[in-house]
């Protein structure tokens, strides 16, 4: 008989839940302070950007945005992301305001038409997707020691690799708040940047801040449910 025969009682089976669950999946560790962590240490912040409407424009204004836009990508010493994302006209916040608003209103002609108003708002927000907007979002990199071209040129694989890792022990939890205080401020130089440049072509932008990132994924990873959930994730 052999002399190395394992105690089953002794083996631990991995249920295969806990490898590939979301948290497991995502490669973001955390989100602190509007930028986002990832378990390879990079940092990530998202800028809202306001969409401009070029039909609006005649021939030669969209020509000058359009050469404008170039030169401002070309002028970038560092990659970004840009963010796309088709979605419903959520009413919520309006439709609370009508609310409060109607129901001060005295006259009551007003505030039968008011009520009336309120109605037809509520049938269009009840279907879903019945008016479509889009969202257009700009997302900055940083990994510490300017090593972006290094982290852009890993094999999927390597990514997928570090990925996995989703269990942090004390030291790579100091470690990557470290990294974090020391790229938080290159990333702000770089986000600051964008905004500047896009302020020169009449284009607002914001960066997101923690709950709004933290909303903005929870409505990414999870479409089918009421994305005024989102509000509510912190």
């Amino acid at each position: 008989m052999l002399s190395f025969l394992w105690d089953k009682k002794k083996i631990q089976k991995v249920s295969p839940d806990s490898l590939f669950n979301t948290e497991t999946m995502l490669p973001i560790s955390e989100v602190k302070d509007g930028v986002i962590i990832l378990k390879d240490w990079g940092l990530r912040s998202i800028l809202r950007v306001e969409g401009l409407n070029l039909d609006l424009k005649n021939y030669d204004e969209q020509q000058i945005i359009l050469e404008q836009y170039k030169r401002f990508l070309n002028g970038l010493s560092f990659p970004i992301q840009i963010l796309v994302r088709n979605t419903y006209l959520d009413l919520t916040d309006y439709l609370w305001y009508i609310r409060g608003n109607v129901g001060e209103i005295e006259n009551p002609a007003l505030k039968e038409q008011g009520q009336n108003y309120l109605s037809f708002l509520e049938g269009i927000d009840a279907q879903q997707g019945l008016i479509f907007v889009k969202e257009f979002y700009m997302i900055v990199p940083f990994y510490e020691m300017e090593q972006d071209n290094k982290q852009v040129n890993r094999s999927w694989w390597d990514k997928f690799l570090g990925v996995l890792n989703a269990k942090d022990d004390v030291e790579m939890v100091v470690e990557r708040y470290r990294k974090f205080l020391k790229g938080q401020k290159q990333l702000q130089t770089r986000v600051n940047v964008l905004v500047e440049g896009l302020a020169g072509l009449r284009i607002q932008s914001e960066p997101l801040t923690t709950s709004e990132i933290v909303a903005l994924l929870f409505r990414m990873y999870n479409p089918m449910l009421d994305s005024s959930q989102a509000k509510f994730v912190e």
